[in-house]
């Protein structure tokens, strides 16, 4: 091939969407990892690209409890997950705000190639 034809058929392999690359990935939350908020009821979770629902999602732990040095990790139950239209932003919400203590949202997500991606980050609530 000439080095015309490999520069050329490179940048057509370039112009394809997504072609190298494309894994959802985790670009915003709210809260931020490590952050030390006031007490909330919503986790939002913005993803780089449009996510498959059915294979993406999170999980709230809840990791330490103040005056409960030996307090073992436990999942929060109830909270109700929701897509934005665009299908990039995923807010898990608890029916009331959280308490006072130590969490970690444990995150899934796959983009349009399905590829799985996973990620965790810590925040605490004051």
């Amino acid at each position: 091939m000439s080095k015309s034809g490999f520069l050329l058929a490179l940048a057509a392999l370039a112009s394809v969407p997504g072609a190298a690359n494309a894994h959802a990935a985790l670009v915003t939350s709210s809260p931020t990892a490590n952050a030390t908020i006031a007490k909330t009821n919503a986790i939002r979770l913005t993803f780089n690209e449009k996510v498959v629902a059915r294979f993406s999602g999170a999980e709230l732990v809840m990791t330490g409890m103040p005056g409960m040095a030996k307090h073992a990790p436990m999942q929060m139950k109830g909270l109700k997950l929701a897509w934005s239209s665009d299908g990039k932003t995923l807010t898990l919400t608890n029916p009331k705000p959280l308490a006072s203590g130590s969490y970690i949202v444990n995150w899934h997500a796959a983009g349009a190639d399905t590829h799985r991606r996973k990620g965790s980050f810590s925040f605490s609530v004051k």
